[in-house]
């Protein structure tokens, strides 16, 4: 049998992906040879998927996919060239048990590079594989080992400082601006959840007007136990725009602070009288484990998450985890600091993964900015910068390692994209404006948040020469999401033919506040 070729992309998504699905092995069959014919799926005691399906960590050849289901199921996952899937792969999962609180991932593999790829989710009965579910369908671009044009997305910061979804405003609106952009992948950039926010059903706004939240148990009090950190993540899933974008455009998850609690590092003790549990290495264990079941992040024996995704000969994405393995918060005029926010173990993977990449454009996302100011409490410093305009210290010193290290090895085409200070910025950094001269010139963007208060301006730190090229800041703190204009998100486009890189920061009805083209030959 012989598949009608791929259809227009904007055509099918305008249509619908709600298509029936199927159990069988790893291999290509026609619909025709199935065993079990389409059932009438709605029917007692048929597994059902409950948050919707995700894609992430793309490569040439195959990534993840995730769903969640209401009792004990198997998972299956059907591919196809078409829509209509009339020639399928199949893809037989894992258990989804109450282990994982009937979370799972299938892994793919196998798939042609750089092609669009229907993908749909069955579950089914794990003592009657004939009692199956309805599915749900959605679709993802393999990475490709050619050139080609690449587009990607990334922003953070979802549901902070009580701004939940409000249907009645459209929700998570900004995910349905980012989903028309038709996006290879979106960089999900940190506080990917709001763990120690909790949300409250209405909020009075400054015009008058109310904001009201969907509410759930979970997101009643800051998460403490595992479940309710999985809660958080079901709260997200709750909107339509995020599980309509998350069936289309595959992921890239990072975490930051909030997915455990504000400002959290290694050994910490709380001091905040919401929590019984103060020991902050006990929370994070449980958010971490949490973060891997409701992400479609590749499984790793050791659960890392800083990790490198290649897209062929243009563009390489090196994810950091900036959280991990930091040291703890101080005022940062350390002389020598090896630890840092990253820790020496994935310095070195970093230094080594760029010294080792061919691609034209190298994108480090980083869950904190690297020249904006980030306090924590009155004399401690979050991030890296510490308002110290001389030679590097603290922190910054593991950044004047790699950026010396980059210049050394001439490895060009470093952009840093980023998020947590909740508004949008572009930053220059120039060797000819720093107390630190021993780098090439490079960017940092700014975007975000998503849904959660906007902030700023932060100041800027002039160790390494930064300069706001652009900044797009609301006139008053924990504006809310009700004001659009300050939820941000950035895009980054490369030609496949030229290699220019432009990077665009967009607001939440998608409409461009700036733009810079970046050229890899200057």
């Amino acid at each position: 049998m012989v598949d009608e070729p791929l259809p227009d992309r904007r055509a099918v998504l305008r249509g619908g992906l709600a298509l029936g699905g199927g159990l069988a092995a790893t291999t290509l069959l026609p619909a025709t040879a199935r065993a079990v014919a389409a059932p009438a799926f709605v029917r007692a005691g048929r597994p059902a998927i409950t948050h919707g399906i995700q894609s992430g960590d793309l490569t040439a050849t195959g990534g993840v996919v995730w769903a969640r289901a209401d009792r004990p199921a198997r998972m299956i996952v059907e591919v196809s060239p078409t829509s209509s899937f009339r020639t399928v792969r199949r893809f037989r999962g894992p258990l989804l048990t109450p282990d994982s609180d009937f979370t799972g991932k299938t892994l793919l593999h196998g798939l042609p590079s750089g092609q669009e790829v229907f993908y749909r989710v069955v579950l089914t009965d794990p003592d009657d594989e004939s009692l199956r579910g309805e599915p749900l369908a959605g679709r993802l671009r393999t990475a490709p080992v050619t050139r080609r044009d690449i587009r990607f997305c990334w922003s953070g910061d979802l549901a902070g400082q009580g701004w939940g979804i409000d249907t009645g405003r459209g929700g998570y609106r900004i995910f349905e601006a980012m989903r028309r952009l038709e996006p290879d992948f979106f960089v999900l950039n940190g506080d990917t959840i709001y763990a120690d926010n909790p949300i409250q059903p209405s909020v009075q706004l400054p015009d008058g007007s109310v904001w009201r939240n969907i509410t759930t148990q979970e997101k009643a009090k800051v998460a403490e136990t595992l479940d309710e950190y999985r809660g958080n993540y079901r709260y997200n899933l709750l909107d339509e725009n995020l599980r309509r974008f998350a069936a289309e455009v595959p992921q890239v998850n990072q975490w930051d602070d909030h997915e455990v609690v504000n400002n959290w590092y290694p050994g910490e003790i709380l001091d905040d009288p919401r929590y019984t549990e103060k020991r902050v290495d006990v929370l994070a264990a449980r958010a971490a484990r949490a973060f891997h079941e409701y992400t479609p992040i590749a499984p790793r024996k050791d659960g890392r998450i800083y990790r490198v995704l290649r897209h062929g000969p243009l563009l390489d994405v090196f994810v950091l985890d900036m959280r991990t393995y930091r040291n703890a918060n101080s005022p940062g005029r350390q002389p020598v600091d090896r630890q840092g926010v990253l820790g020496e173990r994935q310095l070195a993977w970093l230094k080594r993964e760029l010294l080792a990449s061919r691609a034209t454009w190298k994108v480090i996302a980083a869950d904190m900015p690297l020249g904006l100011i980030v306090p924590d409490g009155p004399v401690d410093i979050e991030a890296v910068a510490q308002g110290d305009p001389g030679r590097p210290l603290g922190r910054e010193l593991q950044f004047a390692d790699l950026l010396s290290f980059a210049k050394r090895h001439r490895i060009s085409g470093i952009v840093f994209i980023t998020t947590d200070v909740h508004y949008a910025a572009a930053h220059h950094y120039h060797p000819s404006r720093a107390a630190f001269t021993d780098f090439d010139p490079f960017w940092e963007f700014v975007a975000g948040p998503l849904n959660a208060g906007a902030f700023g301006p932060n100041r800027l730190d002039a160790t390494f020469g930064p300069r706001a090229v652009f900044v797009h800041a609301p006139p008053a703190p924990n504006t809310s999401p009700a004001v659009g204009a300050y939820q941000h998100f950035g895009e980054i486009a490369i030609d496949g033919s030229t290699g220019v890189l432009t990077a665009r920061l967009r607001d939440a009805d998608g409409q461009v506040l700036y733009s810079v083209d970046l050229d890899p030959a200057r």
